[in-house]
């Protein structure tokens, strides 16, 4: 895992496409926004999970 320091209005850049820019630093809270071409779904952490499962669940109906 790379750990990195910003502060607000600074950005990260992924692979030369994805942009993670800090928005927002309040107490214990930090907000980010993200830019990615629209062929690499964004998810957070407990969103992808579920999306996974069911893309698994889909495939196997389809006969995948």
């Amino acid at each position: 895992m790379l750990v990195l320091s910003r502060k607000v209005n600074e950005k990260i850049v992924i692979d030369g496409s994805i942009v993670v820019t800090v928005v927002k630093i309040e107490r214990n809270q930090i907000r980010l926004g993200i830019e990615a071409p629209g062929d690499i779904p964004v998810f957070r952490e407990e969103i992808a999970g579920t999306s996974r499962r069911a893309s698994s669940r889909e495939a196997v109906a389809a006969g995948v």
